[in-house]
């Protein structure tokens, strides 16, 4: 039996922490690593005390027809980079590498052209994370270097990811 990659074993472990999302749509799991050493974790879900979208049966989003990438501010879920940032230590942040995967709530297939939001992004970059691998299928993902969604500022050119 062949030995797993490095990368993908964490992307592996990334999907699986997805499997507590409680997002009806999406399904996300992050995981945040530095010097081969899992930092933290975060899942998509409702902040604490809040009841999430799976325990009310509906997406606001959802209702209002709104598409992917779009007016994440009216979404009840802190997504999955964001809780893996706020549980971890900034110091063991910097220079990180976070893994990301999703996958679609209902089908169970993997979300085409993933990438963070325009928030995570932010997030993510002040976190001082340095490289995100992001999962297109079993085998196959994307890596991103960081210091690119610093030069290339979307924000300044209204091209907003997903």
């Amino acid at each position: 039996m062949e030995r797993r990659d490095k990368v993908n074993y964490y992307l592996d472990l990334a999907e699986v922490v997805a499997q507590r999302s409680t997002c009806l749509r999406k399904h996300y799991g992050a995981v945040i690593v530095k010097n081969d050493e899992v930092i933290s974790t975060g899942y998509v879900g409702a902040p604490r005390g809040r009841k999430n979208c799976s325990d009310i049966g509906r997406c606001i989003r959802e209702e209002m027809k709104i598409p992917r990438g779009e007016r994440y501010e009216l979404c009840r879920s802190v997504h999955a980079e964001m809780n893996a940032i706020i549980c971890a230590p900034r110091n063991e942040m910097l220079g990180a590498s976070l893994y990301l995967a999703g996958v679609d709530a209902r089908t169970g297939e993997y979300v085409e052209h993933t990438n963070s939001c325009s928030m995570c992004k932010r997030v993510i970059i002040n976190a001082g994370i340095e490289r995100v691998y992001i999962r297109d299928d079993k085998n196959q993902y994307r890596v991103i270097e960081v210091q690119s969604w610093v030069d290339e500022d979307e924000s300044l050119n209204g091209k907003f990811g997903y």
